[in-house]
């Protein structure tokens, strides 16, 4: 990237070590900022069983990028320490343009499948501080280094575009709890002229992901037989992307509250993903939606899901009650 726009600023991306984390460091490094690297999983003391991914690799990323990336261990959920990562950001750079908090770490905890009262209480509890508490502690030691100078970006991850349910009772607070962060935020922030907002990515080809279908980056679309929707993926450096063009806008102030996708603001700031595509995760997702409904085989299991989860979505959007009304009769007739 011969124009750096992000060359003086500093971030913070709390969740870099794998997964749309370590996509929006490199990708924030590839605008040329300096990036502070958190997690627990660091050479020799890994934090996620199976998983070999570590903060100093995701830090290298983000300087082969031509950024410069700082690997510091966090554990996000120990207030004392993350109070510690800003204290230091403090002396070394002296501002913070850009905080992302990205803490996730409920994959294992998220039970599919299962109707609210058949959960692990614990499990959820457990979800909820990793996914949600630890955002709240480190925007709270985050903001202050923005607040004082009156500029500044911080930006909730979550996953999905709308506030429809998820599927899973502590899965669905969590990620709309990430969005209802980001608006609450906002309103405190306001007057201090920081942004605060919320974006997802779309179907992520995140590391753990390909694993799971057996395939890399350069042969990823060998997995499309497994599973149709993974056409329209898309590489965790394209929320990237999104995130380096919201923080290089000058106007970036004017979004703040709002909740932004991946394929949203390619078409509005005109980005691809690494591998020149531009996955469009939302508009596909409805015409699947629309070729199930108007398909004349019956319906599977996960077609049934698909049709709900569209149908959650719509409910809450005036402008698709057309829709929703035509959704509800067809799952009633299934």
């Amino acid at each position: 990237m011969p124009d750096r726009p992000l060359r003086d600023q500093v971030a913070v991306v709390a969740g870099a070590t794998r997964g749309a984390g370590r996509g929006i460091a490199r990708m924030l490094g590839e605008a040329g900022a300096t990036v502070y690297c958190t997690g627990r999983s660091v050479r020799g003391r890994p934090a996620t069983p199976g998983r070999p991914e570590t903060l100093e690799e995701t830090a290298e990323l983000v300087s082969a990028e031509g950024g410069q990336g700082i690997a510091i261990r966090t554990d996000h959920t120990i207030e004392s320490e993350v109070e510690q990562l800003f204290a230091r950001v403090r002396a070394e750079a002296g501002r913070l343009d850009v905080l992302v908090n990205d803490i996730w770490g409920g994959d294992a905890l998220t039970e599919w499948g299962k109707p609210f009262w058949e959960l692990s209480p614990s499990n959820g509890v457990d979800m909820l501080e990793r996914a949600v508490h630890t955002h709240i502690i480190t925007s709270r030691h985050g903001a202050p280094l923005m607040v004082e100078r009156n500029a500044g970006l911080i930006v909730e991850v979550t996953d999905g575009d709308t506030l429809g349910y998820r599927g899973n009772l502590f899965y669905d607070l969590a990620k709309n709890a990430a969005i209802r962060l980001a608006f609450a935020m906002s309103a405190d922030l306001h007057a201090h002229r920081v942004t605060a907002l919320a974006i997802t990515p779309g179907f992520l080809r995140s590391e753990a992901v390909l694993d799971h279908f057996g395939v890399n980056e350069d042969n990823w679309r060998d997995a499309i037989q497994k599973d149709e929707y993974f056409a329209e993926s898309e590489t965790p450096c394209y929320v990237g992307r999104a995130i380096a063009a919201l923080a290089a806008d000058p106007n970036v102030g004017a979004k703040s509250s709002g909740l932004f996708s991946s394929w949203g603001l390619a078409k509005e700031y005109g980005f691809a993903d690494i591998d020149g595509r531009r996955p469009d995760w939302g508009n596909f997702f409805r015409r699947k939606v629309q070729a199930i409904v108007e398909r004349d085989s019956p319906p599977g299991d996960f077609d049934l899901f698909v049709v709900r989860s569209r149908l959650y979505q719509a409910e809450l959007d005036p402008s698709a009650a057309a829709e929703a009304d035509r959704l509800r009769a067809w799952l009633q007739h299934h």
